[in-house]
Order: structure tokens, then sequence, then C-alpha cells
């Protein structure tokens, strides 16, 4: 059998902005650094396939954001349940690895919590990734209602809806499953422990504290548009055109800020990497690889 160079996933945490942040990192330091930024309700587990496939090019750098997977708020902390202070820790983050330099790799939640960090540091990012990572009103789908309503009235009874529909084991499923060609091809590992983490105590209440946020990042929608033509990086847009949450006019809407950004909608539901691991690895390389760091 040939040898195949490995490049091994290092698990880790580190102290940043009174959290310990849990993350997975693989590939050498010397070469340009992928941040990869994940969304709700996973962690950085939902990259465990596409790092090995790219750690030859990139130094990967995957965090767990407060709220999910492994990482570890102190409750003395007195930690605030935003987007504001998520993308806080993550700046927190990236100062205490000393990252200078980086392309962003954003999916669901990992996307306004990336702009945030690059709305304060412009000059560090050198690409994007977006993965059905939403930053335009155009791509928000209906299956935002039960939201939209508890952000109108942030009720127990809309609170409840939540709980039940996007909360719980069935609920997360349905968001892995749902648009997907052929569900078995889906590791059920992934919902599994997804839904294990969510029912930790007290982690229901975050997750609604950052439902209720979410509307924040609506109004910053024209300061990540305005970083997109200041900037005009090389972009990938990658976006699973079945998902229910965050719908195709949202990637093609990328365009009208960033006329160079490559846009694809292929045949996924929200988890797309879940589906299309390998073909989103090469689009990467042949659309960021290439890019001087």
């Amino acid at each position: 059998m040939p040898f195949t160079k490995s490049f091994p996933v290092r698990y880790q945490f580190v102290e940043a902005d009174g959290v310990r942040v849990f993350y997975r990192e693989a590939g050498a330091p010397e070469n340009p650094t992928l941040l990869l930024l994940h969304g709700f309700p996973t962690s950085s587990h939902q990259f465990r396939e596409l790092i090995p496939l790219l750690a030859d090019k990139f130094h990967l750098i995957a965090p767990d954001l407060p709220g999910f997977g492994f990482t570890q708020v102190p409750e003395n902390r007195g930690y605030c349940w935003s987007f504001d202070a998520l993308g806080k820790t993550l700046s927190a983050f990236v100062e205490a690895l000393g990252l200078q330099r980086y392309a962003m790799y954003v999916f669901d939640y990992g996307a306004p919590v990336g702009m945030r960090l690059a709305l304060a540091f412009p000059e560090r990012v050198t690409g994007l990734i977006s993965q059905n990572g939403n930053a335009y009103l155009d791509g928000l789908g209906e299956a935002w209602a039960p939201v939209r309503a508890y952000w109108a009235d942030a009720s127990e009874k809309n609170g409840q809806v939540i709980r039940d529909a996007i909360l719980s084991f069935a609920g997360i499923k349905w968001q892995y499953l749902h648009g997907v060609s052929h569900p078995d091809g889906v590791a059920p590992e992934t919902y599994t422990l997804d839904s294990l983490l969510m029912e930790r105590p007290g982690n229901k209440d975050i997750q609604l504290a950052l439902f209720l946020d979410y509307a924040s990042n609506l109004e910053l929608y024209p300061q990540f548009q305005a970083f997109f033509r200041q900037q005009q990086l090389p972009t990938l847009v990658i976006w699973g055109k079945n998902d229910p949450f965050f719908i195709p006019p949202g990637a093609a809407a990328y365009r009208r800020d960033n006329p160079g950004a490559v846009i694809e909608l292929i045949d996924s539901g929200h988890f797309a990497l879940e589906t299309h691991t390998a073909y989103i690895a090469q689009r990467i390389r042949q659309v960021i690889g290439h890019q001087p760091d």
C-alpha cells in the first residue's frame, strides 16, 4: 500500500475572554490560516472530515463558540449571551493564538460572529468561504417564522415553540436531513451529539437568548455588506440550495457587493458539508487556496 502523508488533528484548549475555548488545529502554522466557524446547533465537530482534506495546504483552526461543543464558560464569568459577546470572545481567541492573517469559512451562526471579527480587523482577512452563512435579508427563509414571532413577543409560549421545533432532538435531526437527497449519507452522530450537548443544564436557555439576539445581526447586515464592497476578497459562496433557513437568494446577494464572488448552489440542505465534504474542499482549494497569504 503506498504511503500517504497524514496531518493529525490536535484537540486543544486556550483561555480567552475568561472562557476556556476548545479548538481543533491541523496543518503547518507557516501555511495560510483558515479559520473555520461553525453554526447552530453544532460545533467544530462539523469540520471533522473537511480538516484532513485541507491540512496539506492550510493551517486550520476550528473553535467551539461559547454555548456550543466543548468550550467551557465558568458560571462566575457572568457571560452575556449575545452575538456581540460571541464576537468579542472570538476576537480574544484569535489574539490568544497570535493569528494575524486568515481566511474565514463561515456557516450559519459563524457568519455574524465571523463578520464581527472581520469588522474589527479588516486588514487581517485574506478570503471568505460562506457555506449557508447569511449576510442579507434576502436569505432569510420561512423556517425563521417561529424565531420572528419570538422577536416580536419573547413570551414563554413563543419560547416553548422554539424549544419544541428547533431545540429538540427531532428538530435538530430535521435540520440535518431536510432537503438531503440521500439521508443515509448523514452520520447519525452529528445530530445525536448536538442533541446530547443541547441537554446540558441551562443550555436551552442560552440558545433562546441567542435566538432572541439574532435580530441584532440583521441590523449589522449593511456593515457586513460594506465590508464586502470595500475589501473585494476572494470569495466562495457555496450553498445547500434546499436550506429552509438560509435560502438561495441570500447566496446570490453576495454578488451585489462583490461581483467577483464565486457562487454555487449544491443539491443539499442546511448542512451541505455533511453531504458534499470532498467537493467543498476541492472548491476551497481552487477559489481560495491559490491566493497569496
